[in-house]
């Protein structure tokens, strides 16, 4: 059983760094195959215009893919924050239905004792008050 465990992690690692490796060369590639491109494309820009505007249509060209790609960059950050925002919204929301947190609950209480804990309770409840009083602060300018 832990033999075949210890095979499978070796082949999927395997499998994982032959992939790796592929995606390596194959980027490698692509780069090669660009830099001919631009290569190509300024000697056609120099014969046709000259080398000043060759140079300047070659610097155009790579403005314009940095600001595509500081826009995919923008978005992508963007896109992430708002996934984080989500995912800490719904733990907050799912961490008192837990059943695992309920059961660590009722063993603290069956541990500490009810009369002990009435004073905890109401400092953590006010705690969470000033908790949710915030993050419902700091949500309401955003959705205006």
């Amino acid at each position: 059983m832990l033999q075949r465990l210890v095979s499978d992690v070796r082949e999927q690692a395997g499998n994982a760094m032959r992939l790796t490796s592929l995606a390596v060369v194959m980027a490698v590639t692509v780069l090669i195959a660009l830099a001919f491109l631009c290569g190509a494309f300024f000697v056609w820009v120099q014969q046709s215009y000259g080398p000043i505007w060759a140079c300047l249509a070659c610097a155009a060209l790579f403005v314009v893919l940095a600001l595509i790609a500081a826009g995919l960059y923008v978005a992508r950050k963007r896109q992430m924050r708002l996934r984080a925002e989500e995912m800490a919204r719904a733990a907050r929301q799912s961490l008192l239905t837990n059943p695992a947190m309920i059961a660590t609950g009722l063993q603290l209480v069956r541990a500490i004792g009810v009369k002990r804990l009435v004073p905890i309770l109401a400092i953590g409840g006010l705690a969470l008050g000033l908790m949710a009083s915030r993050s419902a602060a700091s949500e309401t300018p955003r959705e205006k």
